[in-house]
């Protein structure tokens, strides 16, 4: 009777925790409506393994400004659309299309490769760890369906245009346009905004201030999505 007890309580008191968390977690999304997240959970985990390796103070730091969707220019918002989520303004957070495309490219003997969405990578980074462990994943989906359920589209995209990572120490498009365009995000052409998006895939490889072959062939890539999407008209989708 004794452990039967035990084994009610402990039931009862991890109930009421993952109660708890998950009503934190929706807490913490919805205030995202109106509150700017001071840092993310990406850019907390590079600041600690840098610490952690031992590099001084001065010899380190994380590049990022916040910058206000108004302050963002258009170019900006659609090409990294076409470049990461161009289904971004219809889906609700999970793109079935792109991922059912990888899974049969994978079933064809090619690398499986993420399908990850706008929202997915804004979840991510805001309030998880990198790695491919299931928990992770299911925690990400957990995340992706309270942006959606909570959020509007331009509030998510706002979200992930100012914590992407652009270089191996700077995030958001706000710290990036200063940095390697020596301007504010409302004043990046379509071109350099292009560019921008082209180096999402890898910052810590591909590099804005010195672009590879690689990096400009698909900024122009990207161009040519942006001018298929129909340019900045497409950011109306983001209204509906």
């Amino acid at each position: 009777m004794k452990s039967s007890s035990l084994f009610s309580r402990l039931v009862r008191g991890l109930s009421l925790l993952v109660a708890f968390l998950l009503l934190l977690s929706i807490l913490a999304v919805g205030a995202l409506r109106w509150v700017n997240p001071p840092t993310s959970a990406i850019m907390m985990q590079h600041w600690i393994a840098e610490r952690l390796a031992g590099d001084a103070p001065t010899k380190f730091r994380l590049y990022h400004e916040w910058a206000d969707w108004d302050a963002i220019s258009p170019s900006l918002k659609l090409a990294v659309m076409a470049a990461e989520d161009q289904r971004f303004p219809n889906h609700r957070g999970f793109d079935l299309i792109e991922l059912q495309a990888a899974l049969e490219r994978f079933s064809h003997g090619e690398r499986l490769r993420g399908a990850s969405t706008i929202t997915q990578q804004t979840a991510k980074n805001l309030f998880l760890w990198g790695g491919r462990d299931y928990v992770r994943k299911l925690l990400e989906a957990w995340f992706s369906l309270l942006l959606e359920t909570l959020l509007p589209k331009a509030r998510i995209l706002e979200l992930y245009l100012n914590i992407a990572q652009f270089s191996p120490n700077t995030y958001g498009v706000g710290a990036a346009s200063w940095r390697y365009f020596d301007r504010p995000a409302i004043a990046i052409a379509p071109e350099q905004a292009a560019r921008m998006a082209a180096v999402l895939p890898n910052p810590n490889i591909y590099q804005l201030d010195q672009p590879s072959t690689k990096v400009r062939q698909r900024a122009r890539w990207i161009r040519q999505q942006m001018r298929q999407l129909g340019g900045e008209r497409y950011l109306r989708r983001l209204e509906h």
